[in-house]
């Protein structure tokens, strides 16, 4: 694919040849994917989400595909952080691709501990998974209260000098006051959404379909949900947006950029057709020339009202 400046942007102060990255979990370490497209046409990719130490997952059958989409409950299995400095981020760098890195603690001093050790070259920025329990208060999802998410996002801050970036969880009930919050506390930027909390029974067996009982739900069934928090999330904060939940097609990206995005990020997709995020990057370009448009950011929040 020809190198266009109508997808080149800038985000958090990180050059990027387009605004089409890809979301944590979804595209492994971004190595997997090298046979099928060029990493380095990406914005960005979030790596699989990384912990204090090794983790091995949940056990039990731990995806489930449903209508327009898939259920997910893999419990973040990843072989720890250290191992990713000293093994996977060597071997990855090669690639000349925006790394960024999805982190999940136990609590907001584990983040910190974890966004000081991958403040290292190599590395663009760092991403605040906070859909994940606080074992040391009380067990409280990070990311249903302003002030836990907050707290994340300070302790990260305190210890990097990278972008430091809060995935919004959607399972709240008002996704605007926990952003506010954590505009707040210094994030740098924000991306929505995580996965809406689902499940799937087997009426064979009358049992739970995954061995967690619920998951994640993901996938173009969540696409107007997203949008819809995208939108109220752009009203609320000045800093940049990376919408992500359901994109399969450069029209599904648009509606982002519209809604107020300033990038988006593929997920699922990924898992259907590995050249997900070449076609979206190529159909950007072929709609902004279309439209004689001369850069994606002329579509950055302009939704028309009437």
């Amino acid at each position: 694919m020809n190198e266009s400046s109508r997808l080149k942007t800038t985000l958090l102060g990180i050059p990027m040849k387009s605004p089409v990255m890809t979301s944590s979990g979804t595209f492994g370490f971004g190595e997997e994917f090298a046979d099928f497209l060029n990493l380095d046409e990406l914005g960005g990719v979030f790596v699989k989400g990384t912990t204090l130490l090794p983790r091995r997952g949940n056990d039990g059958v731990r995806i489930a595909e449903t209508p327009a989409g898939m259920l997910n409950c893999i419990g973040l299995e990843n072989p720890g952080v250290d191992v990713f400095l000293n093994e996977t981020l060597p071997r990855i760098a090669k690639y000349n691709m925006n790394i960024f890195v999805n982190i999940s603690g136990g609590s907001a001093e584990e983040y910190g501990i974890l966004a000081e050790k991958l403040d290292v070259d190599g590395v663009a920025g760092i991403e605040l998974n906070v859909s994940c329990p606080n074992v040391k208060d009380g067990g409280i999802i990070f990311g249903t209260d302003p002030k836990a998410a907050a707290s994340v996002v300070r302790e990260a801050k305190k210890h990097t000098s990278k972008p430091v970036i809060l995935k919004l969880s959607p399972n709240v009930t008002d996704i605007t006051e926990i952003a506010k919050a954590c505009e707040d506390a210094g994030a740098d930027a924000l991306s929505l959404i995580n996965t809406l909390m689902g499940m799937a029974i087997d009426i064979k067996t009358w049992k739970p379909v995954l061995g967690n009982i619920t998951g994640g739900l993901s996938g173009p069934c969540v696409k107007p949900v997203a949008l819809r928090l995208v939108w109220q999330t752009a009203q609320a904060v000045n800093i940049p947006i990376i919408g992500q939940g359901g994109i399969s097609t450069a029209a599904d990206a648009i509606e982002f950029f519209l809604a107020g995005a300033s990038a988006v990020s593929v997920g699922t997709a990924n898992f259907v057709d590995p050249y997900a995020t070449t076609k979206i990057i190529q159909g950007l370009d072929d709609y902004l020339e279309k439209n004689n448009l001369s850069n994606i950011s002329e579509l950055v929040g302009k939704l028309k009202m009437d």
